[in-house]
């Protein structure tokens, strides 16, 4: 259905969509910050802990390649619907009390947001054709903030509170994103005709193109995970204080959002992105390098990693509605890219945390990020060339 038969304006539905986004990083992220005092809680190891941040991105995984099909059977309205009310359930789950609930709530929040995740470039591609990498931006930019204003003030509301209501108090973001979603389902199109299958059903698993876009989103998720979570003892060794990493690694996150202000008028103005994705690839390359050899200058180069790899993830998600020919096949390419990519990034701090401990030294893992850069700024020069799957499958 096309949106001038839809009975909302397109501006609802776009405070729909950003809404939703506001659930899909925060929810999760703002445990980071109460980890010692959720091992504290129930005696958990470091290892035990770490696994309320890894779980997500493992149920994203696991269940990024069933949110087509559920879009296909319910239509994605209906669809998005549901993942809000599954983060919602998780949300409460996590914060019941026992350690078991905890885990559970935890890989319940994971699966609405897989969904969520999913089918959010999906509905672009269906209702916002020619605006996809500047609404893919706007809401990239939204997950980031709703995440840096989260972690802010979850702390605070562990001090006032305690950790399970300062956890629980984000049931507010899939509460009210439901409320503004709800008027949808009543002029949604029908399943049948709003998510029918993709015309080369599996074909984006075989597709060439299709793997150069999940890779690439992949391989820049395991990226910026790895160094996104030794940041602060990378920093330490090289001489800065705990606060100035912490100060730091606030700036790289804040600097992820810059990139979507920029992006989408550079994409309109261009061909095709593969100049674009290879630069944003490099740029982080270089900032690592500038880590490495300029230690004194990290503030700049942890700025303009943010820069470079916040700038190649909002390139990744734009490239799912750009180089799909429709809304189902988009939905299907966002499962594969997103089930892959993010068992990637779950393996990024394990690996680089085993390969410090192998060699006790962080410059090689800042090695081994900036080749992993190198790969990436490849992989662009392939995803971003302007072609469908339509037209790549044939050579797949």
């Amino acid at each position: 259905m096309s949106l001038k038969t839809r009975p909302l304006h397109s501006a609802w539905i776009i405070a729909g969509i950003l809404l939703v986004a506001t659930n899909l990083r925060a929810p999760f992220t703002a445990a980071s910050p109460l980890l010692d005092a959720i091992r504290d809680a129930f005696g958990m190891g470091a290892s035990q802990a770490g696994v309320l941040i890894t779980l997500p991105l493992l149920t994203f995984c696991a269940v990024s390649p069933f949110a087509a099909p559920l879009a296909r059977k319910l239509g994605l309205e209906r669809a998005l619907f549901l993942a809000l009310a599954v983060m919602a359930a998780g949300i409460l789950v996590r914060s019941a009390g026992p350690a078991w609930a905890l885990f559970l709530g935890t890989g319940v929040l994971g699966a609405g947001i897989a969904i969520g995740n999913t089918l959010l470039p999906s509905l672009l591609k269906r209702d916002f054709p020619d605006r996809i990498t500047g609404l893919t931006a706007i809401y990239s930019i939204t997950m980031g903030v709703a995440s840096a204003v989260g972690s802010a003030v979850v702390v605070p509301l562990m001090h006032a509170f305690d950790w399970r209501i300062a956890l629980g108090a984000f049931l507010v973001l899939p509460v009210a994103s439901a409320l503004v979603w709800a008027p949808q389902l009543r002029g949604s199109p029908p399943p049948a005709a709003g998510a029918a299958a993709p015309r080369h059903g599996g074909a984006v698993w075989r597709s060439a193109l299709a793997w150069q876009v999940t890779l690439f989103f992949g391989v820049n998720s395991f990226v910026y995970y790895a160094i996104g979570a030794w940041l602060p003892s990378i920093l330490a060794s090289i001489g800065y204080s705990q606060a100035e990493a912490g100060s730091f690694h606030g700036v790289m996150q804040l600097a992820t959002a810059l990139p979507g202000f920029v992006i989408a008028p550079l994409v309109r103005r261009a061909s095709d992105q593969r100049s674009l994705a290879a630069a944003l690839a490099l740029t982080s390359l270089a900032s690592l390098a500038g880590l490495q050899f300029f230690p004194a200058l990290a503030l700049l180069w942890v700025a303009v990693f943010g820069f470079g790899i916040g700038g190649a993830f909002i390139l990744a998600l734009a490239f799912i509605g750009l180089r799909t020919a429709s809304a189902p096949q988009t939905a299907s390419l966002s499962g594969m890219t997103q089930s892959v990519g993010y068992l990637m990034s779950a393996t990024g701090p394990v690996l680089a945390g085993a390969l410090h401990d192998l060699v006790d030294s962080w410059p090689i893992v800042l090695l081994t990020c900036a080749v992993l850069c190198l790969v990436l700024a490849f992989l662009g020069l392939g995803a971003g060339r302007a072609l469908h799957i339509d037209a790549d499958a044939r050579d797949a």
